[in-house]
């Protein structure tokens, strides 16, 4: 017995040595690294939830801010979060962000998950404008949501959590817990799911969603991919689809926090989209992507997502379908909280932690 309990020990141990040599550090020092995104072959703009934004160089790790951002609140779950290249960058010059507006009214706080567009001039931020402003605005400090991602055809998505409210992920005329569609100059698709209906808000092309930290579009095989938090378990990928409603919160796989009991009216009924994967106990998804790269090839294809509570790269293999093959977790003795994934220009893999820091991906991953 404590021969095997001394060989388990020197596996822990080779084991940590080994994560910490399959990353190399990029950046540290960061605050909260909530989005994340190549401008070109070398840097890579960063948000922080503390409403800062910094550019990073992976090759001379130079760190330098941009100025120009607006003032932003930290409330709970809310500050500055995604940001995404227009897809006319760098003609443009354009950024889209979201992050947790604040409004006043009455001498009171109000917060609200808003979608803007500004321009990157010279390590300065200029015109920056809203294009949507949810009208769920409330002082609560949970479900934000929000990333963002863009098809082939010239429409953003965005992602919203349920604000901490369930029953607003089945409520259409609220734009909470949904995922949103609009034109890029913020105008709302005339082929959006809800135009028309005058029971609901006509930006949203998907619902049943509780909080979404997860977007992403597979531009090969045009479509979207979200990934979102369950509660007590019941973390969820999903395929979404124009107009589906995907549950939350009448099925779900996940538990109340107190009581430990089923959530909702179980985990399938009619009319209610299943997810493509479910994760019990809860992972506490964060950013997604598909990687398309060549550096890691049996990844090709494959969702990466950070995991925030139980602290690792996780990654799932999928057939053309969008099936699950299989699933792998990697760097879990890092021990951080990894708030964001990005592929580079060369096919590297970055990933960001709530600790503040940065690190590129260096193991050999094929099996």
């Amino acid at each position: 017995m404590r021969f095997l309990a001394f060989a388990f020990l020197l596996t822990q141990i080779f084991a940590c040595v080994h994560d910490e040599s399959d990353v190399e550090l990029i950046a540290e020092g960061l605050g909260i690294p909530w989005g994340m995104t190549f401008i070109n072959d070398q840097e890579l703009i960063v948000t922080q939830k503390e409403g800062t934004i910094s550019l990073v160089n992976i090759e001379t790790k130079e760190l330098r801010d941009i100025t120009g951002v607006p003032e932003i609140d930290i409330i709970g779950q809310g500050g500055l979060m995604d940001i995404a290249l227009s897809p006319d960058f760098p003609s443009s010059n354009r950024l889209f962000f979201t992050y947790a507006k604040t409004l006043e009214s009455n001498n009171e706080k109000s917060y609200a998950t808003s979608l803007a567009v500004a321009k990157l001039n010279n390590d300065v931020l200029i015109d920056w404008q809203d294009l949507f402003v949810s009208n769920v605005q409330n002082n609560e400090n949970q479900h934000f949501g929000s990333r963002i991602a863009f098809d082939n055809s010239g429409h953003v998505f965005f992602t919203h959590g349920d604000r901490g409210d369930r029953d607003n992920a089945q409520d259409l005329s609220n734009h909470a817990g949904t995922i949103l569609r609009l034109n890029l100059d913020g105008s709302v698709p005339e082929d959006n799911p809800f135009v028309g209906d005058a029971n609901a808000q006509p930006e949203i092309w998907s619902y049943g969603h509780r909080n979404p930290q997860g977007l992403v579009f597979d531009h090969p095989n045009q479509r979207l991919w979200s990934n979102e938090h369950g509660p007590r378990g019941g973390d969820e990928i999903n395929l979404i689809e124009k107009g589906v409603n995907y549950g939350w919160p009448i099925i779900s796989y996940g538990s109340e926090y107190i009581s430990g009991r089923q959530v909702g009216e179980g985990t399938e009924k009619d009319g209610y989209a299943q997810p493509m994967k479910f994760y019990v106990p809860s992972i506490a998804p964060s950013s997604l992507i598909v990687y398309s790269g060549n550096k890691f090839a049996h990844l090709r294809g494959s969702l990466l997502s950070g995991a925030l509570v139980l602290r690792h790269l996780n990654i799932v293999n999928i057939d053309q379908s969008g099936l699950e093959v299989s699933e792998e977790r990697l760097l879990e003795t890092l021990l951080e909280r990894i708030r964001n994934v990005v592929e580079g220009p060369n096919g590297d893999i970055f990933v960001a932690t709530d600790s503040g820091s940065i690190y590129k991906l260096l193991i050999n991953t094929d099996p």
